[in-house]
């Protein structure tokens, strides 16, 4: 079986999207399937070279180059199945949905009001252009925003290497706390430095490292990492005892989330829908841009080690239900019924 997966970000640049796209292609290869990523991006790996357009309260690296159309075409020719996520982000997703093969369309974000509305308003159009095609969403949070007519959405997580977050060989800093994220307000790290200094009037020897892309400030016991490397990050992620998710909204998964309970952390996140179905009540919820409520929380994990580690053992459990093993395989299912079909 031949697959095509299509990206409609630029492949060249980070995101969640991308990564799910690659990572889903790497380990389709163990199930027998022939898969290839085509997306926007620079030539020769991408099909049209980028803008960035901003929506959902982020950026989003899409091609509007007309030459797209036809080079998509060209790479998902010789495919059996067509798997596009975010189907309808020009151009890309629309020349895949176009292009006549038994297609797969997977919903990732949480869309913003007015997209809400635009799905509901062009419903029509909306199920002409997906032809019957099987919807998955990563999350119920995704799967809210499409019209029944479209169909019903199967719910396929997003997946992650498990094995490589694995906390053995890395010692684990029973005051250390890490922060994940951009620096964009919706990933919540102003409300962390609202709560932190009252988390070290609490336990004076709380660390906290912040990983991404966040311009440092002053706060005591604070170091500010930058972006950095997959294997830093997941090291970073295995030693410490708590991770934090103060996240305000625009999340439909919590791929950081993810990464941490496989890394073994008591996660402390925002009550978004979505990480609630992530963390599957292994996990510690505060109310969104509450400092207070988060302080009391993280705190709460550093003075009490044990109740850390209980969390971070459950929550490493539950991640086995995100490790890609488990989801190229219900990806391999459907592309088979589509064939099927």
């Amino acid at each position: 079986m031949q697959v095509t997966i299509v990206c409609p970000y630029d492949l060249g640049l980070d995101g969640g999207v991308q990564s799910q796209c690659l990572g889903l292609a790497r380990h389709l290869s163990g199930l027998g399937v022939e898969a290839a990523v085509a997306g926007a991006g620079d030539p020769p790996e991408g099909v049209g070279r980028t803008v960035a357009v901003r929506a959902n309260r982020s950026t989003n690296p899409i091609t509007l180059d007309p030459r797209a159309w036809g080079e998509l075409r060209r790479r998902v020719a010789d495919s059996d199945v067509v798997h596009v996520h975010e189907p309808f982000m020009p151009l890309v997703g629309w020349a895949a949905l176009a292009a006549g093969k038994p297609t797969v369309a997977t919903f990732h974000a949480d869309p913003a009001r007015w997209t809400r509305r635009l799905y509901r308003i062009g419903a029509g159009l909306g199920r002409r252009l997906l032809a019957g095609a099987p919807l998955t969403a990563v999350s119920e949070v995704a799967a809210s925003a499409l019209p029944p007519s479209w169909g019903t959405p199967e719910i396929v997580p997003n997946g992650i290497d498990v094995a490589a977050y694995s906390p053995e060989g890395v010692e684990r800093v029973g005051r250390r706390v890490v922060f994940l994220g951009r620096d964009d307000p919706r990933k919540g790290m102003d409300v962390l430095a609202a709560a932190w200094p009252g988390v070290r009037r609490a336990i004076p020897d709380a660390e906290l490292v912040v990983v991404g892309r966040v311009r440092p400030r002053d706060l005591p016991g604070a170091t500010f990492c930058g972006w950095v490397t997959e294997d830093e990050k997941r090291r970073l992620l295995a030693s410490a005892s708590v991770m934090v998710a103060p996240n305000l909204g625009g999340e439909s998964f919590g791929i950081t989330v993810a990464e941490a309970m496989a890394a073994g952390c008591a996660v402390v996140a925002s009550d978004l829908p979505a990480f609630t179905a992530v963390l599957g009540g292994c996990g510690i919820q505060v109310p969104r841009g509450d400092p207070e409520a988060l302080r009391r929380a993280v705190t709460t994990l550093l003075a009490d080690p044990a109740r850390a580690q209980r969390l971070g053992g459950a929550a490493r459990r539950m991640a086995q239900r995100y490790d890609w093993s488990v989801v190229a395989r219900r990806y391999a299912g459907i592309y088979e019924s589509v064939l099927a079909r």
